[in-house]
């Protein structure tokens, strides 16, 4: 005959692991979760850029400082949609950031192309963005199908 579990031990069990998620670490991306939002942030794309156009623009070293948007507009915009995506943290923790990326042609300052992404998961996209632009300027992906691949990440990762 099996014994069934002590109903001590199995509470304990449950209020460790409630007090392990109750104490978990917060402020780190990847514990507050944060993704763009499809409504506030679905990214739009520069008219400027296009798959005819990469020679001339994204693939250009240095390109994205031409058209990179002065930190006085990104950090205003960047309060203002911390509030927009209920964030109450400091806006240190977060860095104005791009959904379709400059790499990647997307629009420099339109504010649905701009969302409030966490500055460690941030700085881990960033490498993502410059795997992909690279992959783009061989012709081993098409303009198109980064920017794709790059909102899905966004708005389903963070």
């Amino acid at each position: 005959m099996k014994k069934s579990a002590d109903p001590v031990l199995a509470a304990a069990v449950l209020l460790a692991l409630l007090a392990v998620v109750a104490l978990w670490p917060r402020g780190h991306e990847a514990y507050r979760g944060i993704r763009a939002s499809w409504t506030l942030t679905p990214g739009v794309r520069s008219p400027a850029v296009t798959q005819a156009t990469i020679r001339q623009t994204i693939c250009v070293r240095g390109w994205t400082r031409t058209v990179r948007p002065p930190t006085s507009y990104t950090s205003s915009l960047k309060v203002r949609q911390m509030r927009a995506y209920g964030e109450t943290g400091s806006p240190r923790d977060d860095q104005e950031d791009h959904l379709i990326s400059l790499e990647l042609g997307g629009d420099p300052v339109d504010p649905r192309n701009l969302w409030p992404e966490p500055n460690p998961r941030a700085t881990e996209v960033d490498k993502l963005e410059n795997e992909l632009n690279a992959k783009v300027c061989s012709g081993e992906l098409t303009l198109i199908e980064a920017q794709r691949r790059e909102s899905k990440l966004k708005h389903e990762q963070g």
